[in-house]
């Protein structure tokens, strides 16, 4: 934390107005200090973490919230972001990268370190194929955070039908799994900053 104070006071940006260790303590300080950015420890538990940015982002002025934490996969970072989280990083991402973060969120954006987005060993790919329209719709519902069996019901198709587009959009993109996908999607529309996918 001390480290974290250190590096927002070199910087030319938001200053830190209080450090809490336990969430009780944050809840309060949150709610009486109404921060901008709140960069919350992952440490504090996943579920714990995440019903917290759901309540924040319902609040009349709510902070824009970072998760900071290790390790981190791909699938608890995309977790995160759905809740309501403006960034999400690693630890051990570099100062430039946490001073990036910090700053994209300040700047009303979204990040995600680039190295929780993709294994760096594999080649990047890219762009997306030509889709059908259904296929669209399934990635649209992927983005949202749609499990299969949802897509199915929202479309009007069974579960099976689901994972064979699934398996079609996997080929014609290049991107591996379901998150890769929706972290692609959010990338594509703009929505999120600093990620390179798969």
């Amino acid at each position: 934390m001390e480290g974290l104070r250190c590096l927002m006071e070199s910087i030319d940006g938001p200053r830190v107005v209080a450090v809490e260790t336990n969430v009780e303590d944050a809840v309060h300080a949150v709610r009486d200090l109404q921060p901008s950015i709140l960069v919350v420890d992952k440490v504090f538990g996943v579920p714990t973490v995440m019903d917290w940015v759901r309540i924040l982002s319902t609040a009349e002025k709510p902070p824009a919230v970072i998760v900071w934490g290790t390790p981190m996969s791909e699938s608890e970072a995309l977790r995160f972001l759905q809740a309501g989280a403006a960034g999400v990083i690693r630890k051990t991402a570099s100062l430039t990268e946490l001073t990036d973060c910090i700053r994209a969120v300040a700047a009303g954006g979204n990040w995600m370190e680039s190295d929780v987005v993709r294994d760096p060993r594999l080649p990047l790919r890219t762009g997306r194929s030509a889709l059908t329209p259904r296929e669209v719709q399934v990635v649209d519902l992927v983005e949202r955070g749609y499990k299969n069996k949802e897509i199915g019901e929202s479309l009007g198709i069974r579960t099976g039908t689901v994972k064979i587009h699934l398996k079609h959009i996997f080929e014609k993109t290049g991107i591996r799994g379901r998150y890769g996908l929706a972290i692609s999607g959010l990338k594509h529309k703009g929505l999120l900053a600093g990620a390179v996918v798969v």
